[in-house]
């Protein structure tokens, strides 16, 4: 695909505009090919840029507005129509860029997707998707907090959405799919799962079955999904249990001479895992089934979690993710049977 444009809040995050800047600008040189359109004040922007000493295809266009962290995400986006979140979704509706990134307004960033972008036809919610990376594998848990209370069709769009985008961009050929519950068997989980494992189960999928928490972190599937009530609270506690695993092996490793110098040997291989496990290899989450590319970044995001969130969606776009997914509509299963 030729002219790619990523549309970038420039004013979202604890740490706009500098870091946002910092993170494109690394990303503009990785992909070279790729035009970055920064949203914000131009002569602040422009000054920043300069700053940096920033080349390639990196430019600013005007959005005059912000909306704030606390602000009601409805509201802003119908009120304030020169706010970079605004902005930057109009720009991927009318065809101006192609995916739009932003750490900023969570609610505000998916209000203004679905009112602007607009949904898929056929998909009755969007989705949070999350990349978890586990040692057998990388599993892709959705949702992961756009939807606190679902239908079971919502768990079906959702199982579909993900074996689209593993498929066109993550590459894996016949991704498998879990069902998170609380135990393997059919019978279990409560009304929605099981209505759901019914759904799931006819459709055009590699359906595993149901899954439970641990085998996220096993990697028995490539894909679970869930509610996203449930699926926040598996991400949050996920990235606590990191944080604390690694204070943990850092104060074991401090406490007498000798496990210094045995940290000193485990060193090498626990950089590497952290690097692994660290959000801002991964940049941000796509939200699935919005008529365009979406990145949404963790409001503390730094140029490195910017810039890879970014070339994420330059490969979203490259792999017609949301093509990808309109063709696989075409064989959901129908609810009334």
């Amino acid at each position: 695909m030729e002219n790619i444009v990523i549309a970038v809040d420039a004013m979202g995050g604890d740490h706009g505009p500098s870091e946002i800047i910092r993170g494109c600008v690394s990303a503009s040189a990785i992909e070279t090919g790729v035009e970055i359109v920064l949203l914000g004040p131009k002569e602040l922007l422009n000054r920043e840029l300069k700053l940096q000493k920033a080349s390639g295809m990196v430019r600013v266009e005007e959005a005059g507005d912000t909306i704030s962290m606390d602000e009601e995400p409805a509201w802003a986006i119908r009120n304030k129509p020169e706010s970079s979140i605004v902005v930057g979704n109009k720009l991927v509706k009318d065809g101006s860029a192609q995916a739009f990134v932003s750490a900023g307004n969570t609610g505000a960033v998916m209000a203004g997707a679905l009112l602007i972008m607009g949904r898929i036809k056929g998909i009755s919610r969007p989705a949070i998707t999350v990349k978890c990376p586990m040692r057998t594998r990388d599993v892709y848990v959705l949702d992961a907090g756009a939807n606190a209370d679902c239908k079971p069709e919502n768990l079906l769009d959702f199982a579909i959405m993900a074996n689209s985008y593993l498929k066109s961009v993550i590459k894996i050929s016949k991704p498998s799919v879990g069902l998170l519950s609380i135990g393997e068997e059919r019978g279990k989980g409560n009304e929605l799962v099981k209505e759901a494992y019914g759904l799931i189960e006819r459709a055009d999928l590699d359906f595993y079955g149901n899954v439970e928490g641990r085998d996220i972190a096993l990697g028995t599937t490539d894909i679970v999904v869930c509610d996203g009530y449930t699926g926040n609270i598996v991400l949050k506690l996920s990235e606590g249990l990191v944080l604390q695993v690694m204070a943990e092996f850092k104060a074991i490793a401090s406490s007498s001479f000798l496990t210094k110098l045995a940290g000193l040997v485990f060193r090498p291989g626990l950089m590497k895992m952290k690097e692994r496990l660290d959000p801002d290899e991964y940049g941000g989450t796509l939200l699935l089934g919005v008529d365009g590319v979406c990145t949404i970044c963790h409001g503390s995001s730094t140029a490195k979690a910017i810039g890879n969130a970014v070339l994420q969606a330059v490969n979203a776009v490259r792999g017609g993710v949301v093509e990808k997914i309109k063709e696989d509509l075409k064989g959901k299963p129908q609810l009334n049977v």
